[in-house]
């Protein structure tokens, strides 16, 4: 039997750490003397104490590794892990996505500054009439836009579809306002023929739209650079705002890894005032 010091040596865990453990019932000690209150641990309990500090080093909370430490079936703890697994990809994903913007931030530090109106060249155009396969959806947030082009390539592989001419894709936002969650989002790719509606997939005319539009090249975390520039454009050439805003994907993330590399049509339907 080991004191608790010399456990505490021997599993690399602190004396503190280890009277929690007893009073949460996550690691008893083996014996405690009932005059002195000195806790006993075995030196079994090392290997304990080791699965107990690695999946706390894996963000475990306490009430998880308990459970995992009663669990007998290997089967059960592998989906544990399997699921902390794609849950601590999502918060990568997520960081990663904060890190970008902090470069972005610290690169662009003392340029905005001097940043000109024309950095964007702002122009009137006429989006013309289409036909397109569409899918629409609410969705938990913007970024899961890529489930849409999902479903209307799994769903119509079978009709072989021919691309419009030219070839577009199109990303509608038709909410009025910004919403953090449950966002109406749709996607729209031109076809040329004749097809039948999916689950999800419609095919439908779009009739022709005037548009202020700017080109973006690059990532996404600097689009509202464009969009500023088009808004102030809008404000100050006599315009308003005449429907749901959209993007075309002239270079998108299904063509290109490299963020630096995509092209984007920033587009606001507008009418004269």
């Amino acid at each position: 039997m080991l004191k608790i010091g010399d456990f505490s040596k021997l599993s690399r865990i602190s004396v503190r750490m280890l009277r929690h453990y007893d009073e949460v019932g996550l690691l008893h000690p083996r014996e405690t003397d009932a005059l002195t209150g000195y806790r006993f641990y075995g030196e079994d309990q090392i290997l304990t104490a080791g699965r107990i500090a690695a999946f706390r080093d894996m963000g475990f909370g306490l009430t998880a590794i308990a459970d995992m430490l009663r669990e007998t079936e290997p089967g059960c703890i592998l989906e544990r892990l399997e699921l902390h697994r794609q849950e601590l990809l999502e918060q990568s994903s997520e960081v990663g996505a904060k890190l970008r913007q902090v470069e972005l931030a610290i690169a662009r530090l003392g340029k905005d500054e001097n940043m000109k109106d024309n950095t964007y060249e702002v122009a009137v155009k006429e989006i013309p009439a289409r036909y397109v396969a569409s899918v629409r959806s609410i969705l938990e947030s913007y970024n899961y836009e890529g489930r849409l082009w999902h479903y209307l390539m799994s769903e119509t592989k079978d009709q072989q579809m021919q691309p419009g001419d030219p070839c577009l894709a199109f990303g509608f936002y038709h909410d009025r306002e910004y919403k953090e969650h449950d966002v109406d989002v749709e996607i729209q790719m031109t076809v040329s023929g004749t097809y039948q509606d999916t689950e999800h997939v419609k095919f439908k005319e779009v009739p022709a739209c005037l548009v202020a539009s700017a080109m973006h090249y690059g990532s996404y975390e600097e689009i509202n650079r464009a969009t500023a520039a088009v808004a102030a454009w809008i404000e100050a050439n006599g315009y308003e705002y005449n429907g749901a805003t959209f993007s075309i994907y002239h270079v998108s993330p299904h063509q290109t890894q490299n963020p630096d590399e995509l092209v984007t049509e920033v587009c606001y339907p507008v009418r004269r005032k």
